[in-house]
């Protein structure tokens, strides 16, 4: 999966403003700061979740003195009193973790990330899970913390079982069990190793389909569905991790579109190992193991199959005791269909069920064979939150109100309605609901207010502040609120008639002046929005405060629009985006604070690809580019993102050849910078050097900066200011101090 660049804490979704009088020249908002400890966005918390009981609510909390270290805090819901539960610098070895861990962290986006950065409840509510420098922790509600594994090995993918009675976890590739009534260790696998991994996820599935299990226990602990993953086929990269201390090179497995995947299997076997049966999963072994879920009852496992292409979902139920599967029902579409976590299993055996069928992904309730819709209309459902077995409700997150907010909302799925919207509109909302469906946690924003998370009833009524992060006089921001400029939203017409939404925000404008102006754009699939009412960077609060005009547009192909919104890239990227960016920048040239000579464009990975390919597309429109970590070549990267939405190169290679960066490369005419990390395993570090090879032979001039050591996000405070400082001294140059 592309993603933005995620500058510590720095992109996160659109900007606030409060307008004052001029501060004084001490608090001008400079890059150093925006970079620097404690974070100007206030308290941020990571991992928001809530104990199975809805008790405690608990969280990752980044350090006053460094924004890269993140405690593990909980908070009593009754009382509202908050305490730190693990602190990171006093738990712990600090030993090097492996680099197939930095990876994991990579494809978990909490890559450079320094403490803890990673928890999970156990089922049953009595300890919270913590993986910290290799090793796994138990810590307890009274603060006890039991060190658990001591090994050099890194141990991951780990699990409290459903009763507590089970610790499992993968080391070396292999599976195992730990009894925590006896601390008796016991390894269900023996062949791991090599090509061969017993109980993890594999690499597109970590990165791509946003699975990152590898083993399931079932509800009574009766049962483990542990996942076989044999490499033995996938394509072999040499990845160099180009380090300033030296260069350090890994044999990755990295399966590049076109080529074989990791071959899945599936077992159910108790947790000594015994009674191990083999998942039928149908006779093509070519598939993708999508989603795993336990019945409430433990006797059936229910599977999502996904094809090669991706252009079916089957539903399999598997008898937990044979591994005899059965067909439900399966999905088809005709380019793609989006993965999502939303299945529902109850305890009548009917299903709640997510499907973009309509056009736009709904909720149905499947019983029998029979179909109910919950949700319809021209929107969205991006999430189900919670769920009332006792009466009948079901809570998730939406665009209903418009594509820019996201907001909580119940309905009855016995008696389906119009949904009730339970969070205040102006924010854009995340939720998290206790196992019980009692209690909410709910984060928002918006572009006036830095996040912040409360508790609330099941009606959304807020109880209590769990980090209000009020912009008052004591907030890490406050010194700099005089400056914010307000952001404005608004939209624009696409060739085909759909809206396309914007964000600008811009200096106080004097009648009669031109401004510069700063693009950052991604307009991938999947992830990567820019225009949300949402917080932000304070990046571009400082850009803006320089005399730059920031701007970004969402054009078609980017995601939670529908299907008809993301379609038009199929086997076609690089054009119909393309043409949505080329026409916010017509309609940024027709406004007359605009200086039309003066327009920049920035972007990271997806977004660094559309700064090459809009470069090419209209030499001399724009007045530089800056084009960090960049597919050019899509055949290097992986089969189930590329795959998804340029097919298979080994079948059709045209998609391919006709949506690269490379081929029209020596169009560039335009000043152009270009980033990479490298040790980058996401967007590899080939991409670039084939681009500036051809640039070479070609005689084209353009800037270069490599990080050493870096993957696909530039980490660290010295690091990052080092990489904007470079960035504003090229804009400075190649446009806003452009005659």
């Amino acid at each position: 999966m592309l993603y933005l660049m995620p500058m510590s804490k720095i992109l996160i979704g659109a900007i606030a403003a409060v307008m004052m009088s001029t501060p004084a020249l001490a608090d001008r908002l400079t890059l150093d700061r925006v970079f620097a400890s404690p974070s100007l966005s206030g308290s941020a918390p990571r991992a928001l979740s809530l104990s199975p009981d809805g008790r405690y609510a608990t969280l990752l909390r980044s350090r006053p003195d460094d924004l890269n270290r993140y405690d593990l805090w909980a908070i009593d819901t009754t009382t509202g009193e908050s305490r730190m539960l693990i602190d990171s610098k006093k738990v712990g070895s600090g030993a090097e973790i492996s680099e197939a861990e930095k990876m994991r962290r990579e494809r978990a986006r909490v890559g450079g990330s320094l403490g803890i950065v990673s928890y999970n409840w156990s089922p049953d509510g009595k300890t919270i899970l913590v993986p910290l420098d290799g090793d796994l922790y138990l810590a307890s509600l009274d603060g006890s913390v039991q060190q658990v594994t001591h090994t050099a090995a890194t141990e991951v993918d780990a699990q409290v079982s459903a009763t507590g009675h089970y610790l499992s976890f993968v080391r070396d590739q292999n599976l195992f069990v730990i009894d925590l009534k006896n601390n008796q260790e016991q390894a269900l696998s023996q062949d791991g190793g090599g090509s061969l991994t017993w109980g993890s996820a594999e690499f597109v599935a970590q990165e791509e389909m946003s699975r990152t299990k590898g083993h399931w226990w079932s509800p009574d602990d009766s049962r483990l569905a542990v996942a076989r993953v044999d490499e033995s086929q996938v394509h072999i990269v040499t990845r160099a991790a180009i380090g300033a201390n030296g260069t350090q090179t890994y044999q990755q497995r990295y399966p590049m579109a076109g080529t074989p995947n990791a071959k899945v299997e599936l077992y159910l076997m108790n947790p000594d190992g015994s009674r191990k049966v083999t998942v039928d999963l149908g006779n093509n072994d070519d598939i993708y193991l999508a989603r795993v879920n336990w019945s409430p009852d433990s006797q059936s496992l229910y599977v999502q199959r996904e094809s090669r292409d991706q252009q079916q979902l089957d539903l399999l139920k598997v008898d937990s005791h044979t591994g005899q599967s059965q067909l439900l029902f399966s999905e088809t579409s005709k380019s793609w269909i989006n993965l999502n976590n939303d299945l529902q299993i109850l305890k009548d055996d009917s299903l709640i069920w997510a499907s973009e069928r309509s056009g736009y992904r709904h909720l149905y309730h499947w019983q029998k064979g029979k179909w109910t819709t919950l949700t319809q209309g021209d929107w969205m459902t991006l999430g189900v939150v919670g769920l009332d077995q006792k009466k009948g409700l079901l809570y998730f997150l939406a665009n209903k109100s418009t594509p820019i907010e996201q907001h909580l909302y119940v309905i009855d799925y016995h008696h389906p309605s119009e949904p009730r919207q339970l969070t205040e509109a102006g924010w854009y909302n995340n939720a998290v609901m206790d196992k019980g469906a009692n209690r909410l946690l709910i984060g928002r924003s918006n572009t006036s207010q830095p996040p912040q998370v409360y508790l609330a009833d099941t009606k959304g009524k807020r109880l209590s502040w769990i980090e209000e992060n009020k912009l008052d006089a004591r907030h890490p921001y406050a010194p700099y609120l005089a400056e914010h400029a307000k952001t404005e939203f608004g939209s624009l017409k696409a060739n085909d008639g759909k809206r396309l939404y914007y964000k600008i925000l811009s200096p106080k404008r004097v009648a009669g002046q031109k401004y510069p102006v700063f693009i950052q754009v991604y307009n991938g699939p999947d992830v990567g929005r820019q225009v949300t009412q949402g917080w932000t960077s304070p990046l571009h609060q400082y850009l803006v405060s320089k005399g730059w005009i920031v701007f970004s547009i969402d054009g078609r192909g980017s995601p939670q629009r529908g299907k008809a919104f993301e379609e038009p890239i199929y086997k076609a990227m690089g054009t119909v985006e393309v043409e949505d960016q080329l026409t916010g920048l017509n309609w940024l040239k027709s406004q007359d604070y605009v200086d039309a000579k003066r327009i920049a464009v920035f972007g990271w990975s997806y977004g660094g690809y559309m700064v090459q390919k809009l470069l090419q597309k209209a030499p001399g429109q724009y007045s530089a580019g800056v084009s960090g970590a960049p597919v050019i070549r899509w055949d290097l990267y992986d089969t189930h993102y590329t795959e998804r939405f340029l097919g298979n190169p080994a079948l059709d290679p045209q998609p391919y050849q006709k949506s690269d960066a490379l081929s029209d490369a020596l169009k560039l005419s335009d000043p152009m910078l270009l980033i990479h990390g490298m040790a980058d395993d996401n967007v590899v570090f080939d991409n670039s050097v084939a681009l500036v090879s051809k640039l070479q032979e070609g005689d084209k001039s353009f800037e270069f900066m490599a990080y050493p050591g870096e993957t696909h996000r530039i980490a660290g405070e010295q690091k990052q200011r080092h990489l904007w400082h470079m960035i504003e001294k090229f804009l400075d140059r190649t446009t806003k101090c452009r005659e």
